[in-house]
């Protein structure tokens, strides 16, 4: 990298990525990252699933099927997902038939093999637009923002600026070196993510916000790589299918699947009951000691209150107010 490289950089606006889930208006980040393809695509494959009433007669049943759906997401991600100024990133990804084709495969009782990506329709266009943290914010006046900064992994690419104390990311780990070959957190990738001189590297970063009708309700997102996009998920099944408080939700521990490695990760505090009903389920599991971190805003509009919400998994503070009609 050369200080005409830094000289020639430009952030680039991009639209986001609006979808609808249960009624809801689903705001999320367009790609480069992938959060918010594959919080989107997990969401409507879950449309066709009644997860409200699977969480209240069988939580394990219900987990089950939220990681089907993961997997067949992360595998989409790791063939189709790069910089849409490099790659064509099909917008036929978030088609709702062909959500509902890759949903219709989802075994209710088994973990199934997901052998390959999909391939939505039309291909061949329309595109997309050619250690982390997270802020979710909202004020009096109505504004809300969810931000996710990144420098990848601990202490980026561990070098400081001399004098500065600005650490320099490694998010040149976030490119596919090889087709195959996974980065610091098992992720793989193809040609589309593929490292190139002025490219984008694919990024897992989903800052979220969900609206009821024109008004927000819940923004939110989280640090962890990969697991950023199943973090996000859960917040937005725990409040919306679940109908737990912002902080409920939060604090509920986590499971994770990214499709490769075909291994499921399962937060300690999970109850070993329901891991076990998931590995009769033919789901191989690895416990985790921690599954990232998430924070969040929410108004609540029986208490016309906004609520702050932090992880309960690190030391923070967040707070909330009332809210002005």
């Amino acid at each position: 990298m050369t200080a005409a490289d830094l000289a020639a950089y430009r952030p680039v606006d991009r639209t986001p990525i609006e979808t609808t889930y249960r009624g809801y208006r689903i705001v999320g980040f367009p790609p480069p990252s992938s959060g918010g393809v594959h919080v989107a695509q997990i969401l409507g494959m879950l449309e066709r699933f009644d997860l409200a009433r699977l969480y209240r007669e069988d939580r394990a049943a219900a987990d089950h099927v939220v990681i089907e759906a993961m997997k067949s997401a992360f595998a989409d991600r790791a063939h189709w997902l790069g910089d849409p100024d490099f790659a064509d990133v099909p917008l036929g990804l978030l088609d709702p038939d062909y959500l509902a084709e890759r949903s219709s495969r989802i075994d209710p009782t088994r973990s199934t093999p997901v052998l390959a990506h999909g391939t939505p329709p039309a291909v061949d266009g329309p595109f997309f637009e050619r250690h982390t943290t997270h802020i979710a914010a909202a004020d009096a006046r109505g504004n809300w923002v969810a931000i996710t900064a990144t420098i990848n992994t601990t202490f980026g690419s561990k070098v400081i600026v001399p004098g500065t104390g600005i650490v320099l990311n490694n998010e040149m780990d976030d490119f596919a070196v090889a087709p195959g070959v996974p980065n610091a957190f098992g992720l793989i990738g193809a040609d589309a993510n593929a490292v190139e001189p002025g490219k984008r590297p694919l990024s897992s970063m989903s800052p979220t916000i969900v609206l009821d009708g024109d008004r927000p309700r819940l923004a939110i997102g989280a640090a962890g790589g990969p697991k950023i996009i199943t973090q996000v998920l859960w917040g937005l099944i725990g409040t919306i299918d679940r109908q737990l408080d912002p902080a409920e939700a939060l604090a509920e521990p986590r499971l994770h699947h990214q499709w490769s490695p075909d291994r499921l990760t399962i937060e300690r505090g999970y109850d070993p009951e329901l891991a076990a009903a998931l590995e009769r389920r033919g789901h191989r599991i690895e416990w985790s000691r921690s599954a990232g971190v998430s924070q969040a805003v929410a108004w609540d509009p029986a208490e016309n209150v906004l609520i702050g919400v932090r992880d309960p998994r690190v030391p923070g503070d967040a707070r909330g107010w009332n809210r002005p009609d």
